[in-house]
């Protein structure tokens, strides 16, 4: 389930990020990650990589702390620093290379299975990005 434009996320940025995943590396632990949200965006870490019998990938991502580095107040463009957070947020994702891309997911009742959370909430792996939209 990609973001849905106007459902999944208000930002047209964050609907094209979502669905950028032809071609992409096998995530790795320690790989950045931005999770996108309706339209802000957060940093964070992938923490662990558990491949699946049918191809794709389970991985879990933790929240990191990022801190504003800039000085130019309410605008679009914004720095960060950004530092693990052993305490963050942790965020599973499902990756089914059928098409239907990144999904988040939490953990099923039976030992190694995964529901659909549908949160509409997507990510991208391999960069690490926290943005926050003043407008809202």
């Amino acid at each position: 389930m990609v973001m849905k434009l106007g459902s999944g996320t208000g930002s047209l940025v964050n609907h094209v990020r979502s669905r950028m995943t032809s071609g992409q590396p096998e995530p790795k632990v320690g790989d950045g990650a931005t999770l996108l949200h309706w339209s802000d965006r957060e940093a964070a870490t992938v923490t662990k990589v558990e491949p699946q019998k049918k191809g794709g990938w389970v991985i879990w991502v933790q929240e990191d702390d990022a801190k504003r580095t800039d000085s130019r107040g309410m605008c679009e463009s914004q720095d960060y620093e950004y530092t693990p957070n052993p305490k963050g947020r942790v965020h599973f994702y499902r990756f089914e290379p059928n098409g239907k891309g990144w999904q988040e997911v939490t953990p099923g009742k039976r030992l190694n299975s995964w529901k659909l959370t549908g949160s509409g909430q997507g990510i991208r792996v391999g960069e690490r990005e926290k943005y926050h939209d003043y407008s809202f």
